[in-house]
């Protein structure tokens, strides 16, 4: 067994914080997706046959050797042969099962190319490359890939090889598209520079770093300049005030976002920054807000960052105090 080095831990003072970033995304299938996917809905597993002989599995619009668009549906068996696997001992959120199993390549009787499932088996001295496996179709079907709930051990012998038999793609009530829920859920550590500064807005507090070579003021702080391409380790608190450099008006309300539209979002240079931040614009009409507009943080009780800018009633920068940072 190959010796495992543990992940470093992040230094005492560097944060994390768990991340998701979730959203449905929406597409259409087309004349082959759509077959394929209704197939499965009726317990039927279709490929495309190419100009050249080749059987895909799942089908493809296009030949992936020759580029042509390809239209010859057919049918192959729910059964076939594992060309390659990896066992998977702790299965995640959203994979086809909730106990150890296999992922696997299958290829499956009457088809050229292996599809990618789950084995349901209950070790990994349970599957070899060439076992034999079966389609487990799920008491449920909507016409997706999960219709496939996962395949398992079949002890028949492999057929003879033989022609897929042609299919018309057609069904009753076809499916035409399908909603995908895309997930990424991770740790995210932003360095000590981002640490330090996220940091210093818990205490209401905006910290950046300064380049020795430059003496460009970075907010939010980078560990670096991208400029000079040398570490920025001397900290300075700008602001908390500052000058609108730039601006524009949302009128799309965001999902689970409790701000009525249309809102001001603006570029702010904090006295004492080189280079602005984003920020949104509150008490002030939206269609008030203007370059050079002179604003201060708002922070609401327990936040640790700023909730809007809001107008401190100075009158407005001149122009050539912000035009090197718009």
């Amino acid at each position: 067994m190959p010796e495992v080095t543990p992940e470093p831990a992040a230094p005492a003072d560097t944060l994390t914080a768990p991340l998701v970033v979730e959203f449905p995304f929406t597409r259409s299938l087309g004349p082959v997706r759509g077959a394929f996917l209704t197939g499965l809905r009726e317990r039927t597993v279709l490929g495309i046959r190419t100009a050249g002989g080749r059987t895909l599995v799942p089908p493809t619009e296009y030949d992936p050797e020759t580029g042509d668009e390809l239209r010859d549906l057919v049918e192959v068996a729910p059964t076939g042969t594992v060309t390659t696997w990896a066992w998977n001992p702790a299965p995640r959120r959203g994979q086809p099962l909730a106990t150890p199993f296999a992922w696997v390549l299958v290829r499956l009787d009457g088809a050229d190319t292996a599809l990618l499932h789950a084995l349901d088996v209950p070790g990994p001295d349970a599957v070899r490359t060439g076992m034999r496996v079966r389609i487990r179709w799920a008491a449920e079907r909507t016409g997706a890939v999960t219709d496939i709930a996962c395949f398992t051990p079949d002890d028949g012998p492999a057929p003879e090889p033989a022609e897929p038999a042609p299919h018309s793609g057609e069904f009753t009530d076809p499916v035409t598209g399908v909603t995908l829920p895309a997930r990424l859920d991770y740790t995210y550590a932003p360095g000590r520079a981002h640490s330090r500064y996220l940091s210093g807005l818990a205490e209401r507090r905006t910290l950046g770093e300064r380049c020795p070579a430059c003496r460009k003021v970075y907010v939010p702080p980078r560990g670096a300049c991208p400029t000079c391409g040398v570490a920025t380790t001397e900290q300075v608190e700008a602001g908390p005030r500052g000058t609108v450099t730039t601006f524009c008006i949302v009128n799309i309300k965001a999902r689970n976002l409790d701000i009525e539209v249309p809102y001001v979002y603006a570029h702010i240079a904090l006295d004492g920054a080189g280079l602005p931040l984003h920020a949104r614009i509150g008490g002030i009409p939206y269609d008030q807000v203007r370059m050079g507009l002179r604003v201060e943080p708002v922070w609401r009780d327990g936040s640790r960052y700023p909730d809007h800018y809001r107008p401190t009633g100075e009158p407005d920068a001149a122009y050539d105090s912000y035009k090197e940072l718009i």
